[in-house]
């Protein structure tokens, strides 16, 4: 079982992972060293069971919030998928285009044809 050196607010400690999971083990030392640094920080120096308490319920703490907000966010995913599949199971529905009849079509190219040709005889008065 591997052995992987750890600081958490400058203290050294050693500690056992299984195989392979070395770099998550480091992963979440510098999580808690972080946590650990923002105390000694606000507070100052304190017994290291106290440091290593109060860093991990504040990584607990904001864990939670991410577990409510991943909770909120698959709720919201099952909703849109749910509409999703509601839609696709629905028929197609007919939507019908409006076509407009070739008569109309032939009178407005007379309408404009005679509307050119008065043009043209205003044009040549002038």
């Amino acid at each position: 079982m591997p052995q992987v050196e750890i600081t958490i607010g400058g203290r050294s400690f050693e500690v056992a992972c299984q195989e392979g999971e070395e770099r998550y083990l480091v992963s979440a030392a510098a999580m808690l060293d972080a946590e650990a640094a923002h105390l000694s920080a606000q507070i100052g120096r304190m017994p290291e069971a106290r440091m290593l308490l109060m860093a991990g319920l504040m990584l607990a703490d904001r864990t939670a919030g991410l577990e409510d907000q991943l909770r909120a966010s698959e709720s919201e995913v099952n909703a849109l998928r749910a509409q999703i599949e509601a839609a696709a199971a629905r028929p197609a529905q007919r939507i019908e285009v409006p076509v407009i009849p070739q008569e109309v079509h032939d009178s407005m190219a007379e309408i404009a044809a005679r509307a050119e040709a008065l043009a043209d005889q205003v044009e040549a008065q002038t």
